[in-house]
């Protein structure tokens, strides 16, 4: 069974991977797996999504492999990214950042303290 497969299965429904096999080695893995969330997308979805990487972003390059207007392109994008949880680029620093950060002089207490409190 493929990925293809199992997503036209689940209907896009959660689902748990409970069993890997490591191909050529033999080895097993049991456990509970959460499937990537771009797994989870329907098929028709992961192909837009890897036509949009081929297509470097290019709303326009979108348009044109589609055939599609560009408010369509938007929206869909907009729907997909609706279903992905994205990561924190700029997370909060950690205490311990903070205070390395105020040791070497680079910042203040006062600034210390705000970040710490803005970190809560």
């Amino acid at each position: 069974m493929d990925w293809q497969e199992l997503t036209d299965l689940t209907h896009g429904r959660p689902f748990v991977v409970e069993r890997v096999r490591l191909v050529g080695s033999g080895v097993v893995v049991e456990g509970r797996f959460e499937p990537p969330q771009l797994v989870q997308l329907s098929v028709d979805d992961q192909v837009f999504v890897a036509a949009f990487v081929r297509a470097h972003g290019s709303i326009k390059e979108m348009e044109r492999v589609f055939g599609v207007s560009y408010p369509t392109v938007k929206s869909r994008l907009n729907r997909i990214a609706e279903r992905l949880d994205f990561v924190d680029v700029d997370p909060a620093p950690s205490g311990a950042d903070v205070v390395d950060r105020l040791r070497r002089g680079e910042i203040s207490a006062q600034e210390a303290l705000a970040e710490l409190e803005r970190a809560r």
